[in-house]
């Protein structure tokens, strides 16, 4: 399994709206998400974020798009400390 299979992305949201619409198209569509507590080192808009395997980075950002869900930041974890890979204004 490659690094990449193992690891774990994480969407922010502005608010808990879009993490719940978001969590709902994802689901929908056949990816698996998760919804978890957003660490406050990563945000303090809202309380929820998705995580989700970072095999699916690609389909959730088309998804995004597609349904213009508002994120705040996509985030890999790479190391024990979460990294800002991204931010997607979905407009």
């Amino acid at each position: 399994m490659s690094k990449e299979n193992k690891q774990i992305c994480v969407i922010t949201f502005h608010s808990t709206y879009y993490a719940l619409k978001a969590e709902d198209i994802f689901k929908k569509s056949g990816v698996k998400v998760k919804l978890i507590p957003v660490p406050r080192s990563l945000s303090s808009n809202c309380g929820i974020c998705l995580e989700f395997s970072c095999r699916e980075k690609e389909k959730i950002l088309n998804l995004v798009k597609i349904h213009k869900i508002k994120t705040e930041k996509i985030i890999i974890d790479g190391s024990p400390i979460l990294n800002i890979v991204w931010s997607v204004n979905g407009q």
